[in-house]
């Protein structure tokens, strides 16, 4: 199954790199949330664009969301990942790529975990989703361009 635009996001329930389980649930009414999926910590592209979510989460947070970067390393690999590039949003451990499979994430090539990032507003509807596995970057533009729109909406 695929999560498209104006659907219900599935809630989860994994745990961060600091240990805290985190669930989407807990930011319904509260805030947005931009949850993206990555292939591996520290590789090029997606500390790249890590990196780039870095640079702009003040954005994030003045626009009334929260990132969270999702894939299927250890709890350990995302603290080691998110001190050495100094992230300071949520990293979850999917380690089994239930999420990713509930969110119909494809993978690249048919074996490597695809790059997708899904803009969930305060209700819990998707109202953007941004495919693309090689412009880490553009993921961030997307994001601040959809929750720019749903502000003015």
């Amino acid at each position: 199954m695929s999560v498209k635009v104006g659907d219900r996001a599935p809630d989860f329930s994994l745990i961060s790199q600091a240990g805290d389980t985190v669930t989407l649930k807990s930011f319904h009414g509260k805030q947005s949330v931009v949850l993206y999926f990555y292939p591996k910590d520290d590789t090029p592209g997606c500390t790249a664009e890590s990196c780039a979510f870095r640079d702009r989460y003040e954005v994030f947070k003045e626009a009334g969301a929260e990132v969270i970067g999702v894939s299927s390393d250890s709890q350990t690999s995302h603290q080691q990942f998110a001190a050495k590039h100094q992230l300071p949003f949520i990293l979850l451990t999917d380690r089994n790529n239930e999420l990713r499979q509930k969110y119909g994430v494809p993978n690249t090539l048919w074996i490597m975990p695809g790059r997708v990032t899904y803009v969930i507003d305060r209700e819990g509807l998707v109202r953007h989703i941004f495919d693309s596995m090689l412009d880490s970057k553009a993921h961030v533009d997307e994001s601040l361009n959809t929750l720019r729109g749903m502000v003015t909406s």
